[in-house]
């Protein structure tokens, strides 16, 4: 971890969170991830020694507490000095949904990383205890890449990689970058519908659960202000 040489307080907090990848770290352990494959999902760009090394770094200043799960493998929780950054990383969020949005560069149309959002963000809770089958097709991805079920079952959601049996309660068909603009909030669910970006066919009481069970971005309600930067 590189030092700015300075005792200010600024500089200090700006050497642990300024670091690449810990921002993006922090947002995922305040989002509820505890488990490394868990937070590889949220930075697929680090490589796993990259990872294990912010992890430790944060660790050792005592920003990010490891435990021994019972029969598991270490799981990662933010410690109370942790739990303080987390206005400051939904602080810069902010920032971001109000001053940075635009169309998206192709590289930054990432269909793990929109799948990973799903996942953690969606209310599998909204169809009970019973096993609710929902699958996304995005048909502008190749063909191993456009067809990914998710199986919401007492509670709990699982993405599935093929199709997890059983009748699919919801079909959803959507482009990658649409799906993304509804997660992001450029684009409200209720107008993709209309307007026929995004499809959805299926039992009835599933079609009415969508908008209550796909979790968007929390940040997604913050306007954007773009439109006012004097950019050249």
């Amino acid at each position: 971890m590189k030092s700015y040489g300075q005792f200010c307080p600024v500089a200090k907090a700006a050497e642990l969170f300024c670091e690449r990848w810990t921002a993006l770290i922090l947002r995922d352990l305040a989002l509820g991830a505890t488990r490394f494959s868990e937070l590889q999902r949220g930075v697929p760009l680090a490589s796993p020694t990259i990872l294990a090394r912010r992890l430790g770094e944060l660790a050792a200043e005592g920003i990010v507490e490891r435990r021994k799960e019972r029969g598991r493998r270490w799981t990662y929780h933010l410690t109370p000095a942790g739990h303080d950054f987390v206005p400051v990383v939904m602080a810069l969020g902010e920032w971001g949904q109000r001053w940075s949005r635009r169309e998206l560069a192709e590289h930054e149309v990432d269909l793990g990383l929109l799948l990973w959002a799903v996942e953690r963000g969606a209310r599998p809770d909204i169809f009970g205890a019973g096993r609710t089958v929902i699958e996304f097709q995005f048909p502008d991805q190749p063909d191993h890449k456009r067809r990914w079920w998710f199986l919401n079952e007492h509670g709990r959601i699982e993405l599935c990689l093929e199709q997890p049996g059983g009748e699919v309660a919801l079909h959803l068909r959507v482009s990658l970058p649409d799906m993304i603009r509804i997660w992001r909030g450029d684009l409200s669910l209720g107008r993709a519908l209309e307007q026929g970006q995004l499809e959805a066919h299926g039992e009835c009481a599933a079609v009415r659960a969508l908008p209550r069970w796909l979790g968007v971005s929390p940040l997604a309600d913050v306007a954007s202000r773009r439109a006012e930067l004097p950019i050249a």
